[in-house]
This record gives structure tokens, C-alpha cells and sequence, in this order.
């Protein structure tokens, strides 16, 4: 396999969608096994650092090298056969592509992450989930089987119940022969969402640890996932209620139904970018009209076999709506494929708009980014966390969103600086409220990882102790710490 320069017209593969760039030497598009082997092999003996990278979708700069070699995967598209109800992808396949595969054959893959052009490896690398998590959880559930290159070019094949750590002891044999044996952290994980960290539990199936590792332990080329048929009845239902207080009692009251697969939420200055920018142009012409009066959303998805089962559902959640402050004529409801997508499209339009318009900033101000949390809380202190955010944004006078993953408790806060003193002030924010959420017992990242962006974060929740441990975890795997330098870190 044929190392290539990184000269200027690879430039791309420096930065993600994080918005960071990093430095390398040399990059590599292998498309089989061996061929990722025999690079690891042979950068591991040079000791040179490799940095793996798939879709580069992801917003925590995990992808983006900090010199050495960049082990890029996007070639790796090969698509296997359906067994069962299971099928093997390498780590390149993007999930929109996987998508349109099983659309033809009946079959449903549930993990939604909001960017579908992620890949399969990159989404395993770091437990991808999204708004249907709330009821099918994340990629950790449907990941069947992995083959794993480590640093030294061996190979661990892992299968769903073979390996069991013995409480917190663990041996893992490679393909060669080697075993790999140790102690995994002793640290608890969170209750509730959480990609933050090594995932670890007593007697845990270790195909588990290599779901959600980012890429530090070793290089996924395979991935057996589990799949669903289709579900006959999708339906969804938008509503618009008067304040925020309202909206979090609706949530609560439809998880108590536990009848929706997703529940999603908007605050209201999500609703007002997101109609200047409808208003503005035509990005967003796709989804449904939002009235001037409109406050606060909640998103929420049905699934079933039965339609009128699913419709009672969702006029359940209506007329719920309707007790909270709701009104027939606010709402949306989608009961076909062409409402569906309107409603979808309003879902996935927030992250857009708040992009559009930080670009638009930047132009006065190039290193302007914004800041983006991704912290969850156990469901007791949902309603403390949203009271946190809306007091200290206040105080603060930042000009902010709040949307995501309600259902979870799980909620992303895109702060949206003018200024870089506004977004020093904003990042001061961002650290404050991060140790909150660890004394509240929750997640500081609940699904798009660590990467490099977040390593202070991850300190926050397991302390010096913890971080010895998975250093000390990863040495077992990396002997020379040579993978993902800066990630998680």
C-alpha cells in the first residue's frame, strides 16, 4: 500500500466538520484488511503516529491529525450480503447509501445520527445515535460483530456474547495468536446517554469497549449490523406550545405513555432563526411554515404495524398537547412519506441554520466557531438543567439555540458568539455547566464523543484516577500510544 505525500492537494483531509486543521506527513486509501494491516504494521515500527479517519462528519476534530500518517477509510465501501437479519460492512459504506440498500429490501436500520453522509466505522467509532435513540438506542445495539486492526497490523475478530470480562478482568486473543489481557476502568458510567469515554461495566461483552472508542484502541474494518423490517406505519406530529414549562411537561407525559420513538425539542430562538431564515431565502423551502406567534416545539415520531393503532397514538399526544396550552391549528401532523420529510426537514434544520450563520460572521471574524454542548442528565434533573441554561444565557446576554434529543435528556445548546470575546465568555460558560451535569450524575458528551475538543471535559467526569486507568486500558492495545494522538487524551 502506497503512502502519498500530504501536499497541498490533500489539504481537505486536514480539518472535519469541527472545523479544525491539523498537520500529517502522509496520507493512505487502503480498501481491504490487509492492506490497513500491513500500514499499521509498518507505521508502528517506524514509530509514527496514524490518525484514522472516515466521513469526517464529526464536530469534535477526532479526525483531524496532529502530524504522522493519516489512515483515511472512505475507500472502503464494500456492502456484504444479507444473512438473516444481519449484514457486514467495511467502515467506509455511508449510512445514507446503507439506507437506500435496505429501503429497496423491506429492512430498517434504526441508529439516526443527523448528518447521514457519516460512515458506518466513523458511527461505531465513536456509538453514534440521533433522535430515534429514545426508543431503539444507540449504535452499541445494533452492532453485531467487529474486526479490529491494532497499532502492531494484528487483527482482533470480536462477536456479541464470546468475550465476557470476568468482572473487571479481561483476555482477548488476536488472530495471530497474541493474547490481550488487563483490567478495565473502575470508574461508573453515567445513567443516562453517554459517548464520553471508554464504555465499561463488571462482566461487560468486550465487543462493547471497541463501540464508542474513537478510534484509539484500534482500526475498525468490519462491522456486522443487526436490522429490522421496515416498520409499516410511520407517523410524526409537531407541536407548538406556549412556553417552555409546558413543553417539558409534554415531554414528561408522553415518556410516561412511552408510546413515541423519538421526542424532540426546539426552544423558541431556535423557531426565530429558523424563520428569518426561511424568510431570507430559500435553504430551508422544505419545511412547513412557521407562524411569527409559534414559541416552543416538540417533535415527536410513531411507529407500528397497525395504522389506526399509530393514528390513536398520535391523536393521544394531540389532544395531550391541547391540555398543555396546545392549539388543532399549530399543529402538524404527518401521516404519509411527502409530511413526513417536511417535518423530518424542520428536525435536521437547526444545525444548518446555525452554521449559515456563523459563516456569516466569520467573515469579519475568521476564527469565529460556535459552541455547541452535548451533555445529558438523568430524567429527575431535566427540568434543573433547562433552568441552568436559560438563567446563566440570560446573565450572560449570548445570543443562543436549544434543541435535540428531549426524550434522552439530552439537549444541545449552540451558543452564537459576535465576537471572540463573546465566545471566551461563552467557553467559560460551556466549562461551568459541564461540571453541573457530572454533579447532577450525567453525560458531558451523550453522542458525538471526546475527540480532542472535549479532553478537559472528561477529566470533569472521571478524574485523574479514571484517565490513568483508560491510559493505561489503551497501552495494552497501543503499546507506543501512536493511534488518534489527541483524542480523548
Amino acid at each position: 500500500m502506497t503512502e502519498i505525500p500530504l501536499t497541498a492537494a490533500y489539504a481537505d483531509y486536514l480539518r472535519d466538520e469541527s472545523r479544525k486543521v491539523g498537520v500529517a506527513e502522509s496520507i493512505s486509501f487502503p480498501t481491504t484488511e490487509e492492506e490497513v494491516s500491513t500500514i499499521m504494521c509498518q507505521m508502528n515500527q517506524q514509530g509514527i503516529t496514524v490518525t484514522t479517519q472516515g466521513a469526517r462528519t464529526g464536530i469534535v476534530a477526532g479526525a483531524v491529525p496532529y502530524g504522522g500518517h493519516l489512515l483515511n477509510l472512505s475507500h472502503m465501501t464494500v456492502v456484504g450480503e444479507i444473512g438473516g437479519a444481519t449484514i457486514k460492512v467495511q467502515p467506509g459504506v455511508l449510512l445514507k447509501d446503507l439506507r437506500e440498500i435496505l429501503m429497496s429490501l423491506g429492512l430498517f436500520f434504526p441508529p439516526d445520527p443527523t448528518e447521514t453522509t457519516a460512515s458506518l466505522g466513523g458511527m461505531a467509532a465513536c456509538n453514534a445515535s440521533g433522535a430515534l435513540t429514545y426508543h431503539y438506542g444507540s449504535m452499541r445495539n445494533w452492532v453485531t460483530a467487529l474486526r479490529v486492526v491494532l497499532m502492531d497490523g494484528s487483527v482482533l475478530a470480536l462477536r456479541r456474547g464470546e468475550n465476557l470480562a470476568r468482572g473487571r478482568t479481561f483476555s482477548l486473543t488476536t488472530e495471530d495468536d497474541k493474547m490481550i489481557s488487563g483490567q478495565i476502568p473502575d470508574y461508573q458510567q453515567p445513567a443516562g446517554k453517554s459517548a464520553a469515554g471508554y464504555y465499561v461495566v463488571d462482566n461487560m461483552d468486550m465487543l462493547d469497549l471497541f463501540i464508542g472508542m474513537e478510534g484509539t484502541l484500534g482500526v475498525i474494518t468490519e462491522i456486522e449490523l443487526r436490522l429490522l423490517p421496515a416498520p409499516p406505519v410511520i407517523q410524526a406530529l409537531t407541536v407548538f406550545l406556549p412556553d417552555e414549562l409546558a413543553a417539558i411537561n409534554y415531554v414528561q407525559r408522553l415518556r410516561n405513555e412511552d408510546k413515541p420513538v423519538a421526542i424532540e425539542f426546539f426552544n423558541h430562538d431556535v423557531l426565530a432563526l429558523l424563520h428569518r431564515a426561511k424568510a431570507e431565502g430559500n435553504a430551508f423551502a422544505d419545511i412547513p411554515t412557521l407562524q411569527p406567534h409559534y414559541h416552543t416545539a416538540v417533535y415527536a415520531e410513531f411507529h407500528g404495524e397497525d395504522a389506526e393503532l399509530v393514528e390513536d397514538e398520535v391523536m393521544a399526544a394531540m389532544e395531550l398537547a391541547m391540555e398543555l396550552g396546545g392549539n388543532e391549528d399549530d399543529t402538524w401532523y404527518a401521516d404519509n412519506a411527502r409530511l413526513l420529510a417536511g417535518q423530518k426537514a424542520f428536525r435536521h434544520a437547526t444545525p444548518e441554520a446555525v452554521n449559515m450563520l456563523i459563516d456569516q460572521r466569520k467573515r469579519a471574524t475568521p476564527e469565529l466557531t460556535k459552541l455547541g454542548t452535548d451533555m445529558s442528565v438523568p430524567d429527575a434533573a431535566l427540568g434543573e438543567l433547562m433552568q441552568m441554561y436559560r438563567d446563566d444565557l440570560a446573565t450572560a446576554g449570548l445570543e443562543s439555540v436549544i434543541f435535540g434529543h428531549i426524550g434522552n435528556n439530552h439537549l444541545h445548546v449552540n451558543i452564537l458568539p459576535r465576537s471572540m470575546e463573546e465566545y471566551a465568555r461563552g467557553k467559560e460558560l460551556y466549562l461551568g455547566w459541564a461540571q453541573c451535569v457530572v454533579n447532577m450524575g450525567g453525560s458531558v458528551s451523550a453522542e458525538h464523543g471526546i475527540g480532542k475538543l472535549k479532553v478537559p471535559f472528561l477529566h470533569l467526569m472521571y478524574g485523574e484516577a479514571g484517565i490513568a486507568q483508560m491510559r493505561a486500558l489503551k497501552k495494552l492495545f497501543d503499546p507506543h500510544g501512536l493511534l488518534n494522538k489527541g483524542t480523548l487524551f
